[in-house]
């Protein structure tokens, strides 16, 4: 039976929410005073008596959209916080009125949807920008930076034209979209909820292979070396990918034309990097990255490959180093130092979230079962229409830890 990975615990989750709640509707009823009626103190009890429902709605509304899991993305987190603000106002207001004796009817209700405009405005701005900034603050500090270390999963949402994707070894088939992007959420919540913090490169669409991220950074600690895509279609999607990388802070290299090297090719082992000769990568970007990390420490091993789109999509290497992969796909696995077989092509990807715990695609229980087996926990994700498009699971992120 494959294992569950395990999650940050429910406590500490419960305890992020109830703290960035109180933080958020804080915010809201201060801001609200200070902004609509200039804070005098002449109108405190007043504004306190008025608005006080609506802050206790608001921590509610607030709480539960952290438990639900809006922190894990900005647009989850811009319009949760909008719509709690939004029933804060509201039914705070009905509350206030209906405890102040006013009956309630049709015009009553129109007021108070009204008073959005007006009245209500500051404290559903003030909770949409509050839950956007310090809520989420609050959350990943208690959630995500737990350990002080940075684990941070880069991802890109598929473009519109995913199925229109490239393919090497396998022959096309329909590519459901729409179920693409329910089982990129899905990829994504497990990495989430797992303690990531999520940082997405804008989406690219017109650039159908632009969600398989790993290919155009391959991150080697504080250091990101930006690729050379060797599909010539693929070349457009490092400028992004470049930018959000410098918006974390890290330092940047290149790799060069004529130089090509897909970071799907890019395999490391403690401080060896496996690199895949193949199709998309070939001898002049190897050197090129055998320079840029040898004064890192690393030591670059080309591998062939011609069995398969990448070196990754042939093998990975489970979290103590031991590289697993599928007979059908490995050129030479004598290559590797210690080297375990799967019974499926699919069960090769293993995507490391914590020294213990390993995201595998649910197409390879089997393979599941037997890392299992070794004593990882093991979580396992469907994405079955990024596979159809020679896609796993760690095509689809890059991670900073």
């Amino acid at each position: 039976m494959t294992a569950i990975a395990r999650p940050v615990p429910f406590l500490r989750r419960l305890a992020a929410a109830v703290v960035s709640a109180v933080v958020v509707a804080a915010i809201a009823l201060v801001a609200t005073m200070v902004l609509f009626f200039g804070g005098q103190a002449a109108q405190l009890g007043q504004l306190v008596d008025f608005f006080l429902a609506s802050g206790l709605i608001l921590f509610v509304a607030s709480a539960v959209f952290a438990l639900v899991g809006i922190y894990r993305f900005w647009y989850l987190r811009l319009v949760a916080g909008f719509i709690a603000g939004v029933i804060a106002a509201v039914i705070g207001s009905l509350v206030s009125v209906v405890t102040g004796g006013t009956a309630i009817s049709a015009v009553v209700v129109g007021q108070l949807f009204a008073s959005l405009l007006g009245p209500n405005l500051p404290i559903v701005l003030a909770a949409t920008i509050a839950t956007l900034t310090a809520g989420y603050a609050v959350w990943r500090a208690i959630v995500v930076d737990r350990t002080g270390a940075r684990r941070i999963a880069i991802v890109r949402a598929p473009a519109d034209n995913l199925a229109d994707g490239q393919l090497t070894h396998l022959e096309r088939t329909t590519v459901d979209v729409e179920l693409a992007n329910t089982q990129w959420d899905n990829y994504v919540a497990a990495i989430a909820d797992a303690g990531w913090e999520i940082v997405e490169v804008p989406v690219a669409n017109g650039q159908a292979d632009s969600v398989f991220i790993e290919d155009a950074v391959v991150l080697f600690g504080d250091l990101a070396v930006i690729t050379s895509p060797g599909a010539e279609s693929r070349q457009g999607e490092t400028a992004e990918a470049e930018k959000t990388i410098r918006g974390l802070g890290l330092a940047v290299a290149r790799i060069e034309r004529p130089g090509t090297l897909d970071g799907g090719d890019v395999l490391k082992v403690g401080m060896t990097v496996y690199v895949g000769r193949g199709g998309r990568t070939n001898a002049e970007g190897i050197r090129q990255l055998r320079v840029i990390v040898a004064p890192l420490g690393y030591t670059v091993v080309a591998v062939p490959v011609t069995k398969a789109l990448h070196l990754k999509s042939a093998v990975t290497a489970l979290p103590d180093g031991t590289v697993i992969g599928h007979e059908t796909l490995v050129d030479n696995p004598s290559i590797f130092d210690r080297y375990l077989p799967v019974p499926e092509p699919t069960g090769v990807a293993v995507v490391v979230l914590a020294p213990d715990t390993v995201l595998m695609a649910s197409s390879a229980p089997q393979s599941a079962a037997l890392i299992a087996d070794l004593g990882y926990h093991v979580v396992t994700v469907d994405i079955g229409e990024f596979e159809k498009l020679e896609g796993c699971v760690t095509c689809l992120s890059v991670r900073l830890r």
